[in-house]
């Protein structure tokens, strides 16, 4: 959520952000203006009408006291009583009106932000193999990724994931978390049901409620990212010591809505998916140095797996509601001929700390400063499924057996894969 003080300290900057994302979003912030400056004009007049009321009260009081007629003073006090409940209503309303208002405003854009996507680098040789290139469908075959059982038990887009397969997504996961640890970042195994509050905290409410699988009977959402469990972990709380990092490994649902007809083969855009999130709780003013860090990881997850990628600065037009700032990291994968997202990192401000009420105190532990808005930052350093196909399709060899990285063979992942059966 956006700052008002920001918004009436310099509207015109505001606007001229938020216009970088669409006309749209000026329009709203409009809306906003209008509620708030009639909110500012209702509260000093209502002030003014409460110390009449006192004044008329004790009028009356005194006028019963010396046996005197206190007719005109109560006349006047209705009056004023009836013009304070009227505006009283309408402050009510305009209350009503703002937060939702607020709440549909993205975040400012950073002015690194792209106005297209934009790429920034190329690691690594893309490439295509001498011989008749295979998916990782037609690598692994149906004994490793089955997705006709799968789609057989919960419908289109689900898989088994079996034998080597099940045990490379483990050794992966398990290298990765090991990897963070070392970075300072606390391992965690969050809820995947949440409230709806934590859903708005993070800025996926109201905006891709499209994408979100509810359950009415309980009132709960799964979460399409762990970013969402992590961000809530110290809401309302007042952090004492920045910065603090998480790393979350969780299951994550997307209901894939308007993917109709794309990406249906394989387990490339699926229902159901398992992911590693980085997240971090930093001062504002490392919050660029952080999203820099993140993205440094990130990169490095890449290369010790062998995967020729590429780094994009996604078009300020693309950014979801909270983030400032966005990049995507886009694996090369053989069998399409091109590259595809496989992470991305963004750096979400004050936006959605300011949401889920995250403050933290500038002078430390025990300080007696005003406690201030916290930033927050999210990675993805593997999302499973979509590593999988890009660690199968890059290691695959001629006779159909993948090679697979040497990274993750202390952490029980063989050395190759035999071809399918």
């Amino acid at each position: 959520m956006l700052d008002l003080r920001l918004i009436r300290r310099d509207p015109d900057a505001v606007r001229a952000a938020l216009a970088r994302r669409g006309e749209s979003d000026v329009g709203r912030l409009d809306r906003v203006i209008e509620l708030d400056a009639r909110r500012r004009e209702i509260l000093p007049r209502l002030e003014g009408l409460r110390a009449e009321q006192n004044a008329a009260n004790q009028a009356i009081a005194a006028a019963k006291k010396a046996g005197e007629g206190a007719d005109e003073a109560i006349a006047k006090m209705r009056a004023v009583a009836s013009e304070a409940k009227g505006l009283n209503d309408e402050l009510a309303t305009v209350d009503a009106d703002l937060t939702p208002a607020l709440a549909q405003l993205p975040n400012l854009p950073d002015e690194t932000a792209a106005p297209q996507d934009t790429v920034l680098r190329e690691v690594g040789e893309p490439w295509v193999p001498e011989w008749p290139v295979r998916d990782h469908l037609e690598l692994a075959g149906p004994d490793r990724i089955d997705t006709e059982r799968g789609a057989r038990l919960s419908g289109s887009r689900f898989a088994y994931l079996r034998g080597d397969v099940a045990r490379l997504e483990l050794s992966l996961v398990s290298w990765v978390l090991d990897l963070l640890s070392e970075q300072g970042f606390e391992p965690v195994i969050p809820p995947v049901l949440v409230r709806e509050e934590a859903l708005y905290g993070t800025g996926f409410l109201p905006d891709t409620e499209q994408q979100i699988y509810h359950l009415p009977a309980d009132d709960l959402y799964l979460v399409g990212t762990s970013e969402v469990a992590l961000a809530s972990l110290h809401a309302g709380e007042i952090l004492e010591a920045l910065p603090m990092r998480y790393a979350g490994f969780s299951p994550c649902f997307r209901r894939e809505a308007g993917a109709a007809g794309k990406d249906t083969r394989g387990i490339f855009r699926v229902h159901q998916f398992d992911k590693v999130e980085m997240f971090s709780f930093v001062e504002p003013s490392a919050a660029r140095d952080e999203h820099e860090r993140l993205l440094a990881i990130e990169e490095s997850i890449m290369q010790a797996l062998n995967l020729p990628y590429r780094v994009v600065n996604i078009a300020v037009d693309d950014l979801g509601a909270s983030a400032a700032k966005k990049y995507d990291i886009e694996a090369w994968l053989p069998s399409q001929k091109r590259y595809r997202e496989l992470t991305s990192t963004s750096n979400t401000t004050d936006y959605q700390a300011r949401r889920l009420e995250i403050r933290y105190r500038p002078d430390g532990a025990g300080g007696k400063a005003k406690p201030e808005v916290v930033h927050t930052l999210n990675g993805t350093a593997v999302a499973v499924g979509r590593t999988l196909i890009a660690v199968l399709e890059n290691g695959q060899q001629e006779d159909g057996s993948v090679a697979l990285p040497e990274a993750l063979r202390a952490y029980g992942a063989p050395a190759s894969l035999p071809p399918a059966g």
